[in-house]
């Protein structure tokens, strides 16, 4: 069975379209078309109502959503779990992420994200490591008990996931270049965050194969007039991408603004960096040991230290536009596009076009969430 999207406001190549239809058959895009087509005639059709019809957003950074946080639930249950927070608001692939832990867990957490992709799960598109190989000094919320260099065993733990990808975050400053090297070497999405290093160290790091940076801006050197830092080097660097989070608490308007526009284009994506209180009514969760509480869209500990956030990647896009200024299809090409090319599945996911995986958001005027279908089934 074809089903035809008609009467959309349709992000394709091209830009937003409207007066076309998407042809979707199975889990594929068939091909765009004019209402004329007899193709889409013959379909069964699907009206959009006006609203806009978007590539479904991919979330680099998704620490945990419905209530569950990953490092306490490493299991396909919990990630299944988050997943369907996430879907609520147009997520359609993301990286379960885990924040800085002990072995045992690390190694839960792969093995759980083996099977959710084994078995399905909807939207899995791998795991992202988010330490422990991170600098005490830009330790964030994360438990500097918990830091390490990684020893022989660790490497290839941390590259032994057999199907999706692995992104690690680690800090340049305390990972040696020639372990960053074999990291890269092993099919490893390294990305620099969480570190006090300098422009040198971090450009030493982007030479051995770092191809990213995590939540630029936060807990990392700044860009100063004579130490241009970490946010210096990634936004010189050409060829590496940086995930914000856009939620007006992380990183001001304005620096955000400077930053897409000093930075190559098409290398900014959007992650929401999300904790459990996203997709749940219950603001409170635990992270180790302490408490942390989501008020007015921001995740805090007691003594007010930022801890992930409380975005969903449909407000993230509706804080580019309403903050940022951007256009809405650049805005959907920074949450979709852009993290789909940095995992490198551009040939697969972020747009809509002829042989792509039919994964959408649909979102009315006010950026609000309608509908979100992975692999051409509708899940919202």
């Amino acid at each position: 069975m074809t089903t035809a999207f008609i009467n959309g406001r349709i992000l394709t190549n091209h830009g937003l379209q409207s007066g076309c239809a998407v042809l979707v058959e199975d889990d594929r895009i068939a091909g765009l078309a004019l209402p004329s087509d007899p193709r889409v005639r013959a379909a069964e059709r699907h009206d959009l109502e006006g609203r806009y019809l978007l590539p479904g957003f991919i979330d680099c950074q998704v620490n945990g959503g419905g209530g569950v946080l990953f490092n306490e639930a490493p299991t396909v249950e919990g990630i299944r779990a988050i997943g369907e927070a996430h879907q609520r608001f147009g997520t359609t692939g993301f990286l379960p992420t885990l924040i800085s832990d002990d072995v045992d867990v690390m190694r839960k957490a792969i093995a759980a994200v083996d099977e959710a992709i084994e078995t399905g799960v909807p939207g899995v598109l791998g795991i992202h490591i988010e330490g422990p190989y991170l600098a005490p000094a830009r330790k964030g919320v994360h438990d500097a008990d918990k830091f390490r260099i990684p020893d022989e065993e660790e490497l290839a733990l941390v590259s032994s996931l057999k199907r999706g990808v692995t992104v690690l975050t680690l800090a340049p400053d305390q990972v040696p270049v020639e372990k960053i090297r074999r990291l890269v070497e092993a099919g490893v999405i390294v990305a620099g965050g969480h570190t006090a290093a300098d422009y040198a160290t971090t450009r030493a790091a982007l030479d051995n194969g770092v191809r990213g940076f995590t939540h630029l801006f936060n807990a990392m050197t700044p860009f100063t007039s004579r130490e241009p830092g970490v946010v210096g080097a990634a936004l010189e660097d050409p060829d590496s991408w940086c995930g914000l989070i856009v939620d007006g608490h992380h990183v001001h308007p304005a620096s955000l603004r400077v930053a897409i526009a000093a930075k190559a284009a098409g290398k900014m994506f959007l992650v929401t960096d999300a904790m459990p209180p996203v997709g749940a009514h219950d603001p409170h969760f635990v992270l180790n040991g302490e408490t942390i509480t989501a008020e007015d869209g921001i995740c805090r500990t007691a003594d007010g230290v930022l801890a992930g956030s409380a975005l969903d990647m449909a407000s993230a896009i509706r804080n580019c536009v309403q903050q940022l200024d951007l256009p809405v299809a650049e805005a959907a090409r920074m949450a979709a596009t852009y993290p789909a090319d940095f995992l490198g599945f551009e040939r697969t996911h972020g747009h809509i076009s002829a042989g792509y995986r039919a994964d959408f958001a649909v979102l009315d005027e006010h950026f609000s969430l309608q509908e979100t279908w992975i692999g051409g089934r509708r899940l919202i």
